[in-house]
């Protein structure tokens, strides 16, 4: 069997041991922001299972950039102590740590998904979300208040992203991302969907991706040059039948992102209002997209959604079709995805040696 998706990638200084990397999934288990044990043992147990990057949740820059009260943060210095024991373990297991920069716009304040994801008032513990334009996310129940953001919030936010960016090194993290997908705050700049402003940051291509590429370069301008950074991106709104996202647009973004010294484009999809109308959700369903980008543009990607099983993650990066195979939902299913892919592909992979009695014998 191949065992190109344990084929090593390097990035500027950094070596992942495989083409494996844990998707950013949220918890939904932090207290202010702050790292506990549940974000070491799970992380943790995903790096002890092989994979080859273990990247966070999509962690917050600021506190009204939650998704919800209980969204990991790195908006505070005290924040980098709790996130460096975290670090420290998944490279002691031989994983690269990598973190992933968010701010949450207009889909804030809401509730966690076993409580309903609905908007949280602040006499509950929610706030005011901003916004590119004040178009709130269409609850069925009244949204929380926004707020449109004024140029000087803007120039706040860059800042916002770069300060935590500058923690997120302190922290020991090696790889940096910047979540512009999923109708989030930076996505929904993107979209004509959610941005109806008519200055310099709304109306053309340019004027849209702007803020994007503005926080792309406040990190990359503070992490180091031997350490990747990374860009997530939804290539579509899935909303064809409107003036929206799509993949010629994020075709075009990736390469203005290649040429700000982004390292990899992880391509997702959808994300910024409910209408959006899904072909599939197939294995795989989502590749093509990335598959496209990285076939367009010069810029490395990794491809993500329903990677459920060695054999379809393996074909993937061995027909070139993305550089890493991004595995959510199976790391939650089987925390070992990766040793186990290995054995399933017959490719070497090093178990921790306290496991060494049910390593399989060929």
């Amino acid at each position: 069997m191949t065992d190109t998706l344990f084929r090593p990638l390097s990035m500027r200084e950094t070596d992942v041991p495989n083409r494996i990397m844990v998707s950013p999934m949220c918890q939904y288990s932090s207290t202010d922001g702050v790292a506990n044990d549940w974000h070491l043992v799970h992380l943790g147990s995903r790096a002890v299972g092989g994979a080859g990057i273990v990247m966070t949740e999509a962690t917050a820059v600021s506190p009204e950039g939650r998704i919800s009260p209980h969204d990991l943060g790195i908006w505070r210095d005290d924040h980098v102590e709790s996130l460096e024991r975290v670090t420290s373990f998944v490279e002691s297991m031989g994983s690269v740590p990598a973190i992933q920069l968010a701010h949450a716009g207009r889909k804030a304040s809401k509730s966690r998904p076993w409580e309903g994801s609905i908007p949280v008032s602040p006499a509950d513990g929610g706030w005011t979300t901003v916004a590119p334009s004040a178009i709130p996310w269409p609850y069925e129940d009244e949204p929380p208040e926004l707020r449109e953001l004024t140029t000087d919030d803007i120039d706040g936010i860059i800042e916002a992203f770069r300060a935590a960016a500058v923690r997120a090194l302190d922290a020991g993290f090696e790889i940096a991302e910047v979540h512009a997908a999923h109708g989030y705050l930076l996505h929904e700049f993107l979209s004509p969907v959610t941005n109806r402003r008519e200055d310099d940051y709304g109306g053309s291509f340019e004027n849209r991706t702007r803020l994007v590429r503005e926080v792309t370069a406040a990190v990359r301008d503070v992490w180091p040059d031997d350490k990747p950074v990374f860009v997530r991106i939804s290539a579509t709104d899935w909303l064809d039948d409107r003036d929206s996202w799509d993949l010629e647009q994020s075709v075009r973004l990736a390469d203005d992102l290649d040429s700000l010294g982004v390292d990899l484009v992880d391509v997702s999809a959808g994300g910024i209002h409910p209408d959006q109308q899904i072909p599939n959700t197939g294995p795989g369903y989502q590749v093509p997209y990335a598959e496209v980008i990285g076939d367009e543009t010069d810029v490395r990607v990794g491809a993500v959604g329903g990677i459920r099983t060695a054999r379809h993650a393996d074909e993937i990066v061995g027909n070139g079709r993305a550089d890493l195979a991004i595995v959510g939902r199976e790391h939650l299913r089987d925390p070992y995805f990766a040793l186990h892919a290995a054995e399933d592909l017959d490719a070497d992979a090093e178990w921790p040696p306290q496991y060494n009695r049910a390593v399989p014998r060929r």
